[in-house]
């Protein structure tokens, strides 16, 4: 084991530390696990970001997008799936990190998953008080303009300019809520999130299934790929394609893979439960990769249905899916589909705020961040309750107060660059240690991780390039922590400093 900022630790010793008096209870099963990945995936992105997509970006090719984007998770995905069968411990990426990449990368890497489930958190929060909004407004309810929005948002140009609320109100409520659900249990949690997906995976059904009697073929034949099949962008710059003039941006089936792309995220959270698995090595590949693979299925057939049922230009930006049954004569399917985007959206804020407290709880227990606050477990309902209640608190202020598109550009690039060091850490462990006990590997061999990696930095450097100065600032204020804390309290650190001193 390799001393300072680069020791790593032993799978031994993750596993030995799950036991150390921090456990959680196992009560999650196999299909539990997968409602998990489901009600994190399914939300904003099959509801909003189709509109959008299809409209300004890709036209019906949009369905192509969905394949692309779908492949550059279904290769982190299995790498994802081979970690949590071999350390089925919270943690995630940042337990992943520490026995590939050794303490500071794992610190990078947890203090970046901060931006996957606590500011995405913030993002959903946000997005849920919308739909909620949105609802309200049509039994004519409206709640006071100065609680309906954050204070201030973020221009074009990037000038600060006023919304003339004081915060997001809504978005507090939920959080709370979510908060105090989360608080009472693993077992409620995992029951309440199996309800809002059982409504939501109806209501996607119903779009699927109320759509094809509208669907007219001519809409897919006549310009199938309006836009063509680039839109590679490199620091937002273009490479390959076209600019769309009406918004001045990248467009094509690449371009819709990028804006799309983020309607996966979640799936990577059912990691995060890993120790309240009653079978992780056998379930956690399954619900991971089951997950992923019943959500792309539906994105694609919810993409063919709604550039089927309208011509593509006609799609609405504003709720689309609603919008495009109003057009087609089924107006009342607006409030329908609206109710299950907003279960949707709720079960997405639910498991994303479920992941963050076992993220700070596998850090606490190395000692990276002060143990009796962030590793404390409830006595009773044996969940990580402060840091629970810290996310709840993060969350409610985040969600209520902060721009919605600069949450969501941070939470974007985090993910990937998350996704980038799991599959890195895959392919250095096949070489540092190809004879690890594993009851689930990824498959094609060295494929599967380097498939991963070029296609995710395929998207990172999609981004403009002030994603990456926002990821940047936000990993130095991190390292600034682990220097003035993390390191000095490093168990790992402080056990091999005690080896050595007894050697003399």
């Amino acid at each position: 084991m390799s001393n300072g900022m680069f020791r790593r630790k032993s799978l031994q010793k993750v596993m030995a530390d799950s036991e150390s008096g921090h456990n959680l209870k196992r009560v999650l099963g196999p299909w539990a696990l997968t409602a998990l990945g489901i009600g994190a995936i399914i939300g904003t992105g099959i509801f909003v970001l189709v509109g959008k997509a299809a409209r300004d970006v890709t036209g019906p090719a949009l369905m192509l997008s969905f394949v692309f984007a779908g492949l550059a998770c279904i290769f982190s995905a299995l790498c994802y799936a081979e970690f949590a069968s071999m350390a089925p411990v919270a943690g995630s990426a940042y337990t992943y990190a520490y026995l590939t990449l050794g303490e500071l990368m794992a610190w990078i890497i947890g203090w970046d998953l901060v931006l996957e489930y606590a500011v995405a958190s913030c993002t959903v929060a946000h997005g849920w008080s919308k739909y909620f909004q949105d609802i309200l407004k049509q039994f004519e309810i409206y709640i006071p303009t100065a609680l309906t929005n954050a204070p201030f948002d973020i221009a074009k140009g990037g000038e600060v300019v006023s919304t003339g609320s004081i915060l997001d109100l809504p978005a507090v409520v939920i959080s709370l809520i979510i908060t105090l659900i989360l608080v009472r249990g693993i077992r409620e949690s995992a029951f309440i999130n199996g309800i809002m997906v059982m409504v939501k995976l109806a209501v996607v059904f119903f779009v699927i299934f109320a759509g094809i009697p509208h669907i007219v073929t001519s809409n897919w034949t006549d310009n199938f790929a309006p836009f063509g099949y680039g839109g590679l962008s490199f620091f937002g710059n273009l490479v390959w394609g076209d600019i769309n003039p009406a918004t001045n941006a990248p467009s094509g089936v690449l371009a819709g893979a990028a804006l799309i792309f983020f309607a996966y995220l979640g799936f990577d959270a059912v990691s995060t439960s890993a120790e309240e698995a009653k079978n992780p090595k056998r379930d956690m590949p399954f619900a991971i990769i089951g997950s992923l693979l019943i959500c792309t299925v539906l994105y694609i057939a919810v993409a063919a249905v709604l550039t089927g049922m309208v011509n593509y230009k006609d799609i609405p930006k504003e709720a689309p899916v609603a919008s495009v049954f109003a057009l087609v004569g089924m107006p009342w399917a607006r409030l329908l589909v609206s109710i299950g985007a907003l279960t949707g959206i709720t079960s997405v804020l639910l498991v994303m705020m479920c992941g963050q407290p076992r993220i700070f709880l596998a850090m606490a227990r190395d000692g990276l961040l002060p143990e009796k606050f962030f590793a404390s477990v409830h006595p009773v309902y044996q969940t990580p309750w402060l840091a629970t209640m810290l996310t709840g608190l993060i969350v409610a202020l985040g969600g209520s107060l902060l721009p919605l598109d600069v949450l969501a550009e941070l939470t974007n690039i985090g993910t990937l660059f998350a996704f980038v060091v799991v599959c890195a850490a895959v392919l250095i462990l096949r070489f540092k240690d190809p004879d690890a006990p594993r009851s689930f590997k990824a498959p094609l061999g060295l494929f599967c991780p380097i498939g991963g990696i070029v296609l995710c930095l395929v998207l990172m450097f999609s981004l403009g390039w002030e994603n990456w100065v926002r990821l940047f600032i936000w990993l130095a204020i991190g390292l600034a922590i682990y220097f003035a804390y993390g390191f000095h309290h490093s168990k790992l650190r402080i056990e091999d400093h005690n080896k050595l001193a007894n050697k003399f």
